[in-house]
């Protein structure tokens, strides 16, 4: 007889009839087993939704976070974040030697504007703004006053003609004369009439119909007539973006200490103001600012490329032809956005991929209890008949109809919460799902059934345990090879974006499982050494329950689960707190203080009164006033450097950095000694920087300052490079910009005086507020949850797996005199050694784990900071899992004595050996 399925059978000699091979459900009996086990099966259910709508969700919601993250990168970029192109003039000599005035001169720059517009690619045009044209004079000398002024002429359209302005005094800028004119040298400067706004009116002291006294580097005279002051319509108009110091001066765009102005030209007055200056000293420029709204993560790849290749096909700068010569920092920006974005998604794989192997254990572990619960009842059938494959596809079919569902479900609240579903990390679970209980389940039947006998002889019993520990030790090997390959990928390539390589992305949760594994092998060996221990002991609860753990030390799973999901528990709590606590010090780094005041250029006088004022106010500790230079140009063994200067007092500046948690810096004391070169501390982030170099400070119409490195500088303000001096030594114009307030009333005091502090706590709110961190931390803290609720699921799926053998036990002890209140400790001594190897090794192996692969998951593009930020271990994690885990490990011992308690010895008694 050929068994078909439950009650089905086939005669010997008949063949199959066409198209039943296929083996035969028998509904009644999967019916009924869901019934039995409904609980098991809701649980795993609700794993495979949750874990789900956690892995379909990340892809697009990170996905969305990176077009966010772009946008905001856009709007913090500024001007860098515009494409510009420029191109000569075409040459306006007369016939007699002379220069000619163009009278269409406003209709060639529109020519211009359409030529530009049209070279564009239609991709990235669709990604700007609309264009606006300038026309800008180089910076002349302002031979007026104390402070260091220079002025430009500046013509300003775009596609709605010009930003508006009202006339308050005076009239628009008008034609020197009518049509066109040729003009010699022998003429003299030729006059040009601009436009000033009522701000730089005022700091000129000048009006409608005054000269403002203009000349260059070489002290050449320029003709140019104020026609009028205006006031703009709108200060907000895109247009003044591009040229801000015709609303108000300026500083610093010159040069340290000075202050740009600008006059504005009109269509009759741009061909005067080209007149007015020498042919290569007025430029045209057509700018288009990049629109953050109409940017996504895909088009900001795009847009990056397309950038790329236009600046690569741009016209150099050496020929004198009007070719377009393409210029942005865009590429720089989007580059940095993409390196946040690349090790946001590296993170974020990390975290997924940890979710997804504590989810998989979880469920292996629940098709495990299920085996067990239908042990009886598969045995049985089998015995009686039934096929393999009639189990296999039973089971199959229950497990999808828990499964499938429940996955939809979780895909739908994927996209309902995260407006997409991604499919691939959620197969893992699915797969896992639907195959772990028929596996499980039709493993034990045929187990049970199988016809194999043990051998009697001793030395083939020998051989075979010797090839089943062959086959653990195989098994162990290649999950540490696995592993190891994983790590070495991830140290050596990283992890690329939009999702990350699998292998790379999956180092730490398969580390921690081939950890997880060689612990395992060490555990019966520990318990065993326990048991010889308690053997000697007179007290038989020791005895019993040494005994019990030694039984079941063995187990696989529930130690596996355990283990795997405190460690990676920990690893993505240690990567919260290392990412919090670097983003804080970034913050310290980049203002240097609790606050900061940067004092205008024109108040820099008024800093040594301000910095009285702060010091007396309530709540400061410390104040150290300095001066910042942005950049300078300076030569270090023969190569060009462009880094800050910072002078300071060097003792105040001290006593700053000693209380604040900025590292201190006692080689400040250096800069006060007297003879030879001027010392300084550097600081660099390529190392072009370092202690004993000798520098040399450039400056305009000065001898250069000889300057010789001592030491390493602190962080100050940010800037990648830097050179720090006192001021009292370095025998250089000081005139004190910047403010270091510290205490809890740093900020309070610096706006007591009037001025706008940047406030360390803003500048941290702001980085963690971004949408990229603000997203890691959301996924970092709800992996971290969902790992320990794994965790502790997993163990009460393992303690409910074997209750019924622990308490027919401990009922048999109860037999012999055994308390109740003595099984309750006989059966948490049972459960205690895979807590005890969670509690102790698992936040072990995270921090192992740690180690190994926080550098390449790129920190420090996350947190601001030059370098990787150290790692913080949230040392309260262990005991917090301690409590958790022994809290957990005596309610299950309380629950199950609570079910058993009605339990009568004569069902105890009658179950067979």
């Amino acid at each position: 007889m050929i068994r078909l399925g439950v009650g089905r059978r086939l005669p010997a000699g008949r063949r199959l009839p066409a198209g039943r091979w296929l083996p035969v459900v028998h509904w009644p009996s999967v019916l009924g087993r869901a019934r039995a086990d409904r609980g098991p099966l809701a649980l795993v259910a609700a794993v495979v939704l949750v874990v789900t709508l956690l892995a379909a969700a990340v892809p697009p919601l990170m996905d969305s976070t990176a077009t966010d993250a772009t946008r905001d990168a856009i709007r913090r970029a500024g001007s860098d974040a515009t494409v510009s192109v420029d191109a000569n003039w075409d040459d306006d000599y007369g016939q007699n030697g002379g220069r000619i005035r163009n009278a269409d001169l406003a209709k060639d720059m529109a020519g211009f504007f359409d030529r530009a517009e049209y070279a564009l690619a239609p991709n990235l045009r669709k990604t700007l703004r609309p264009p606006v044209t300038t026309a800008t004079s180089i910076s002349l000398n302002v031979a007026a006053g104390t402070i260091p002024r220079r002025f430009q002429l500046d013509y300003v359209r775009d596609d709605h003609g010009g930003p508006a302005v009202t006339w308050v005094s005076g009239h628009a800028p008008r034609g020197t004369v009518t049509g066109s004119a040729e003009t010699t040298f022998a003429d003299g400067p030729w006059e040009a009439q601009v436009g000033l706004s009522e701000a730089e009116a005022a700091d000129l002291k000048l009006g409608p119909g005054d000269h403002i006294p203009l000349a260059d580097n070489q002290r050449n005279p320029y003709k140019v007539l104020i026609s009028g002051v205006f006031r703009p319509v709108d200060v907000q108009d895109p247009a003044w973006e591009f040229v801000p110091w015709v609303l108000k001066p300026t500083p610093g765009l010159d040069g340290p200490g000075t202050v740009r102005l600008g006059g504005l030209l009109s269509d009759e007055s741009l061909p005067d103001g080209r007149l007015a200056l020498q042919p290569d000293q007025f430029s045209r420029t057509v700018w288009f600012a990049a629109d953050p709204d109409q940017l996504t993560w895909e088009s900001a790849q795009q847009l990056a490329a397309t950038v790329v290749a236009l600046k690569a096909s741009s016209g150099s700068s050496a020929l004198r032809d009007t070719s377009l010569r393409w210029d942005t920092q865009l590429d720089r920006v989007l580059n940095t956005v993409r390196q946040q974005v690349d090790a946001a998604y590296a993170q974020a794989s990390v975290l997924v991929i940890a979710v997804l192997a504590g989810a998989v254990l979880v469920l292996l572990l629940a098709a495990d209890l299920l085996a067990r619960r239908r042990g009886p009842a598969l045995i049985a059938a089998r015995q009686r008949g039934a096929s393999l494959p009639g189990f296999v596809a039973e089971l199959l079919i229950e497990s999808a109809a828990v499964t499938l569902p429940a996955a939809a479900a979780g895909l739908l609240l994927s996209w309902l919460v995260a407006g997409g579903a991604a499919l691939t990390w959620t197969l893992v679970v699915v797969v896992a799902a639907l195959l772990a209980g028929p596996a499980f389940g039709t493993f034990t039947a045929a187990r049970a059934t199988r016809d194999r006998r043990a051998p009697a002889n001793r030395a083939a019993r020998r051989r075979e345990e010797r090839t089943a520990q062959l086959r653990r030790v195989t098994v162990d090997v290649a999950f540490v090879a696995v592993a190891v390959a994983a790590v070495v990928a991830l140290r050596q390539r990283g992890i690329t974006a939009a999702g990350g390589a699998a292998l790379p992305a999956s180092a730490p949760a398969l580390g921690i499982v081939a950890g997880a594994l060689l612990v395992l092998r060490v555990v019966p060996a520990g318990t065993g050494l326990v048991l010889r221990q308690a053997l000697r002991s007179r007290l038989p609860l020791v005895v019993f329950g040494a005994a019990r753990a030694a039984a079941t030390a063995g187990r696989a799973l529930p130690l596996l689960v355990l283990t795997v999901t405190t460690a990676l528990a920990a690893f993505a709590l240690t990567l919260d707190t290392t990412t919090a606590r670097g983003a804080e010090d970034g913050a310290w780094r980049t203002v240097g203080a609790d606050a900061r005041l940067d004092v205008p250029y024109d108040d820099t006088a008024e800093t040594p009164r301000l910095a009285a004022r702060i010091t007396a106010a309530p709540g400061v500790t410390q104040v150290a006033t300095g001066q910042v230079t942005g950049i300078v140009r300076a030569i270090a063994g023969g190569d060009a450097l462009t880094p800050g200067l910072v002078a300071v007092d060097a003792s105040a500046f001290e006593r700053l950095l000693a209380s604040n948690p900025l590292p201190d810096a006692p080689e400040l004391g250096r800069l006060t000694a007297t003879g030879g070169r001027i010392p300084a501390l550097v600081r660099s982030d390529d190392g072009s920087l370092r202690p004993g170099v000798t520098l040399q400070i450039l400056r305009s119409g000065a001898a250069p300052v000889e300057i010789t490195a001592v030491g390493t500088a602190p962080p100050v303000d940010g800037l990648p490079d830097v050179i720090l001096v006192d001021a009292a030594r370095a025998g250089l114009p000081y005139a004190p910009n910047t403010v270091w307030v510290n205490g809890p009333g740093a900020a309070q005091a610096i706006r007591a005086t009037g001025g706008a502090p940047l406030v360390r706590a803003d500048v941290l709110a702001d980085r963690e507020r971004a949408p990229i961190n603000a997203g890691l931390t959301a996924l970092e803290r709800a992996a971290a949850v969902t790992l320990l609720v794994l965790g502790l699921l997993g163990f009460a799926l393992s303690a409910a797996s074997s209750a019924p053998e622990r308490w027919t036990t401990l009922a048999r002890l109860r037999t012999l005199g055994l308390r109740p209140r003595d099984t309750h400790r006989v059966a948490g001594a049972e459960l205690l050694p895979p807590v005890l190897v969670a509690v102790v090794c698992g936040p072990l192996l995270g921090l192992l784990l740690v180690t190994l692969t926080f550098g390449p998951l790129g920190l420090r593009t996350l947190t601001g900071q030059a370098a990787d930020p150290s790692t913080v271990v949230p040392w309260w994690l262990v005991g917090a899992v301690a409590v958790v885990l022994l809290g957990a490990l005596v309610a299950i011992v309380a629950a199950e004595a609570r079910v058993r308690r009605r339990r009568r010895l004569g069902e105890v008694l009658r179950v067979g050996s």
